[in-house]
């Protein structure tokens, strides 16, 4: 597989443009990308710009902060899939995490599985390492994959901190092959990326993702 089939070419910032969305999903075409991560205001027009391509489209759920009800996010889910999405990347609740509310973080999570699980749209639940212990991590891990969930997912992007190598080996370690772990926040080389792929990481979140496959 070629890292540009690993990608979700992002682009999740507050003055993202119908322009910019559509020029994301024509270099998500042009250089075969796996899908465009937009929000969920975004969905139904890269929808409409990817007809009768391989790109899928993905959407954040719960975004950035994760401080949403179960029943916001499950609604979110619900509506973005109505859209046309294919993949939700859904910010855990990660003070009830911090809380040690377990159930809460697992309700969270299964109520966004259940509204995907309905036309089979995969769900990476981002746990926001830059926020967490290390034990807090691998908790994050093993609920994800008790609640069904199908990728863990390093970080929003939109916090302290990003993706790093050590993050993305805890992270496989705790879910094993049953689940893809996805490295995002701060990727914007080649080197970089490919050492989060030797890492474990199966899905790559970037913004600078064509500078990213030119090496740059």
């Amino acid at each position: 597989m070629t890292i540009a089939k690993m990608i979700d070419h992002t682009l999740l910032k507050a003055d993202a443009t119908a322009e910019d969305i559509k020029i994301l999903c024509e270099e998500a075409k042009a250089y075969q990308f796996f899908s465009v991560c937009v929000n969920p205001t975004w969905v139904s027009l890269a929808v409409e710009e990817l007809a009768g391509t391989d790109v899928k489209v993905c959407t954040v759920v719960g975004f950035p902060l994760g401080a949403t009800t179960v029943e916001t996010k499950s609604n979110e889910t619900k509506d973005a899939i109505a859209s046309g999405a294919q993949e939700i990347d859904m910010v855990i609740n990660i003070g009830a995490l911090k809380s040690g509310d377990t159930q809460l973080v697992t309700r969270d999570i299964q109520a966004v599985v259940s509204e995907a699980q309905k036309s089979k749209s995969l769900v990476k639940v981002i746990i926001e390492t830059s926020l967490l212990t290390d034990d807090e991590k691998k908790l994050a891990c093993e609920l994800a994959k008790d609640a069904g969930a199908h990728f863990v997912k390093t970080s929003t992007g939109f916090s302290s901190g990003g993706a790093t190598v050590e993050d993305i080996q805890i992270m496989r370690s705790i879910v094993g092959e049953q689940l893809g772990v996805k490295a995002s926040g701060g990727i914007r080389d080649q080197k970089f990326a490919k050492n989060l792929i030797q890492a474990g990481a199966t899905r790559i979140g970037a913004s600078a993702s064509i500078d990213l496959l030119k090496g740059m």
